[in-house]
């Protein structure tokens, strides 16, 4: 049982900001939206309107979300780390650096589950009462009214407490537990006790999920690979789901399954006569997220029921480097096998690990030869909502020619900078 130990009361009194320096992009590892129940939006800055959040959507500074009455969400910031919202909760990210997160509540009920922090990590939230900095495990709670600000730790946190200037602070005893902590700490205890750790390793997020759909086996050539349970017949990696404009990462993969974090963001996928399985490779020390592990190819270079040109794109097959469309300078448009330590592959042939490759050097990916792998669709569709059936039917592979540097597809257009008014009857 979760041992209380204080909660601290701050009284409003005026108003505080924060921010920090966008650091590279590839050093970063995004909130994940990992778990929704019931009613909750989601707004990013650019967009015309709320919209209903969608699980597995990788979370930049500024996205807001709104729980609405007994609606639930919950984040994942690290490996054991979790965030979770619950009943007409404001919550914001606000900035995120390479071992920091700060995130925004501006009412509500927030619960912070952290069993573990990476070494320096520290988790930043900014309230009406002031801030509160967690740089160490524990179980931390906040409670917004419009009148105060409370935050109770539990099971040895401790949190440095900032006051906006003309607060007041109060401590007490905390209360016992009331069915929503009990219900944080069985969730969280359940989703730390995964067998699928063992393939993919530390500070990979989703990992959970890899339990309830689908099964590991263990192959001479790849090592563990996952295998989803329940696939439809055809199915393959990066058709189910939609492109989403991330102001860091660029076009990011949102896939639909309950699974889809882990497999579209880390490792690659094979194809085993006809079956689909994702390859993590072997462990690494410090995982690192894409956007998505795919190759585009320039339009139109196939054939396919959709109108040309087209946007098309494959899942990177065992080994395969990726091409980022998404960086700095000098990162994006050139072969990178960040975050991989199995064996680099080039045109289907080991290359050594030390080895100079050009973008211009690839031309061959293996799994654009797997039946309806390679998907299409007209650029004016590309990231305006999920992907249909629009896969290739009849792929020329010589006329596919890998895309390199930034997808040229339009990014949306800068729209609000402040999400709508009336937040809680356009959320849904």
């Amino acid at each position: 049982m979760l041992a209380a130990l204080l909660t601290i009361v701050l009284v409003l009194a005026g108003a505080v900001s924060g921010g920090a320096q966008e650091p590279d992009a590839p050093s970063i590892m995004p909130p994940r939206l990992a778990y929704l129940d019931g009613p909750v939006a989601f707004w990013r800055p650019g967009a015309d309107r709320w919209a209903p959040a969608e699980p597995n959507t990788a979370l930049a500074p500024g996205d807001q979300i709104r729980t609405r009455h007994a609606g639930t969400a919950e984040l994942q910031i690290g490996s054991r780390a979790f965030v979770r919202a619950w009943g007409d909760t404001a919550l914001a990210v606000i900035d995120q650096a390479s071992d920091s997160l700060q995130l925004r509540i501006g009412d509500g009920h927030v619960v912070a589950d952290l069993r573990t922090l990476e070494p320096g990590g520290i988790l930043h939230v900014e309230t009406p009462g002031g801030f509160f900095t967690l740089d160490r495990p524990g179980y931390y709670r906040v409670d917004v009214t419009a009148r105060a600000t409370s935050l109770t730790t539990r099971r040895d946190g401790r949190a440095i407490t900032t006051r906006i200037e003309g607060g007041r602070s109060q401590s007490d005893l905390a209360a016992g537990l009331d069915a929503w902590d009990r219900w944080n700490q069985t969730r969280t205890d359940d989703l730390i006790q995964s067998a699928s750790a063992r393939y993919v390793g530390d500070g990979v997020y989703g990992v959970r999920d890899l339990d309830e759909h689908g099964d590991w086996r263990v192959l001479p050539t790849y090592g563990a690979v996952w295998l989803p349970r329940g696939a439809p017949a055809g199915w393959a990696p990066y058709t189910t789901g939609r492109w989403t404009w991330d102001p860091r990462f660029a076009w990011t993969w949102v896939d639909t399954a309950a699974w889809g974090w882990a497999p579209f963001h880390h490792g690659r996928w094979v194809n085993l006569d006809g079956v689909w399985a994702w390859a993590p490779g072997p462990l690494v020390a410090r995982p690192i997220y894409a956007p998505a592990l795919v190759a585009f190819f320039a339009a139109p270079g196939a054939r396919a029921t959709v109108t040309a040109p087209l946007v098309s794109w494959v899942a990177l097959g065992w080994g395969e480097p990726v091409m980022p469309w998404w960086g700095r300078a000098g990162f994006a448009a050139r072969p990178t096998w960040f975050g991989w330590a199995g064996p680099h592959v080039v045109n289907n042939a080991v290359v050594s690990r030390t080895a100079v490759v050009q973008a211009s050097d690839i031309r061959v990916y293996r799994n654009v030869n797997v039946d309806r792998a390679v998907v299409a669709v007209p650029p004016d569709r590309f990231g305006r909502g999920r992907v249909e059936d629009a896969r290739v039917t009849a792929v020329d592979t010589r006329r596919l020619e890998p895309a390199r540097g930034p997808l040229r597809v339009v990014a949306p257009e800068p729209g609000r900078i402040e999400p709508p008014a009336r937040l809680e009857r356009r959320g849904s």
